[in-house]
């Protein structure tokens, strides 16, 4: 599923920063991007500390980068900067407190050019990754919202991968109509990057009308601002899961649809809706679930759960970079 984005890696070099660079995860993960020949690192974190976890887990850093917040020569000029970006929101001292943290001196690493991505959230609440990249990193021009989605693939009957994207799961709680229609373009965006043809589906407890609601107007309403902000982006709504899913319920429910009975995008109206999705699909339907994979920065950044495991290290590391 990630030989796209290692390709993509192995001709384009590009350098991650893991905010947590003591953790055991971190480290074996690091130690295999580096065995692999895919990414380079920077760990942040004390020296001597790095290197004793190294060194107990057995993981060959040799080489990569550590740089400690405490003991970095450029620290007043990255405490300039960042008083800069945050125009008056944060007093100097507020900057060099922060900054004194893995999760927003990695962000700034980011910021100033030192690292192309940076992936966080071993030790750090998903609110510790994600604020430091909204007041540094900020949006991408257009996008007023962070989003994130998940790509879930499972081995097909044929043999082919079988790939889904899905958003938002994981940032957004209730979402409006403008939220939604950036989140379906990102998603879209972020599907290509997983080699998936995006097909989306706003989704909806109705199909074309066959409910009442609120939240069936919101769908209903996205889907046209989605089509007319993104004219080529195949998108359809509000459509039912299975709709949007089985070319048998749709030829009933919504036949001539350009994309019910073969969506591979699915958009959900709000966070527990898309939750729980997800969380099916990854648990009954026996798919793999890689995110969240956040959307709509100016430089990649993702989190971590804080359960993960050193292959989900390795793998999110991949993902980040590979989308920058």
């Amino acid at each position: 599923m990630l030989e796209n984005l290692v390709a993509t890696l192995k001709a384009d070099p590009r350098k991650i920063v893991f905010t947590e660079g003591p953790d055991a995860r971190i480290l074996e993960a690091a130690s295999r991007l580096k065995k692999d020949g895919i990414l380079d690192s920077i760990l942040v974190g004390n020296v001597d500390e790095v290197k004793a976890a190294a060194k107990a887990g057995g993981f060959d850093i040799e080489g990569l980068e550590i740089i400690d917040p405490a003991t970095f020569d450029k620290m007043d000029e990255m405490v300039a900067k960042m008083v800069e970006l945050r125009k008056g929101k944060m007093t100097e001292e507020q900057c060099r407190a922060a900054l004194s943290k893995g999760n927003y001196f990695g962000t700034m690493l980011v910021k100033m050019g030192y690292a192309d991505a940076l992936l966080g959230g071993a030790t750090y609440s998903t609110a510790d990754t994600v604020r430091p990249a909204l007041q540094i990193i900020k949006t991408k021009p257009g996008n007023k919202i962070v989003s994130s989605c998940f790509i879930l693939v499972r081995e097909g009957k044929d043999g082919q991968e079988e790939k889904y994207a899905m958003g938002d799961c994981a940032i957004n709680i209730n979402p409006g109509e403008d939220d939604l229609v950036e989140i379906a373009i990102e998603t879209a965006r972020t599907a290509k990057a997983f080699g998936i043809d995006p097909k989306v589906a706003m989704l909806s407890y109705s199909t074309m009308g066959s409910g009442k609601g609120e939240t069936v107007d919101m769908m209903k309403n996205a889907t046209e601002k989605t089509k007319q902000a993104a004219p080529d982006l195949a998108v359809d709504g509000e459509l039912q899961f299975d709709a949007a899913f089985s070319p048998v319920v749709a030829k009933t429910k919504c036949k001539g649809s350009p994309v019910a009975g073969q969506a591979n995008t699915f958009i959900f109206p709000d966070i527990n809706a898309g939750n729980i999705g997800y969380k099916i699909a990854q648990r009954l339907g026996g798919f793999e679930a890689y995110g969240p994979i956040l959307q709509g920065l100016n430089a990649p950044i993702n989190d971590l759960s804080r359960g993960c495991n050193a292959d989900e290290v390795y793998q999110m590391a991949i993902i980040t970079a590979g989308l920058k």
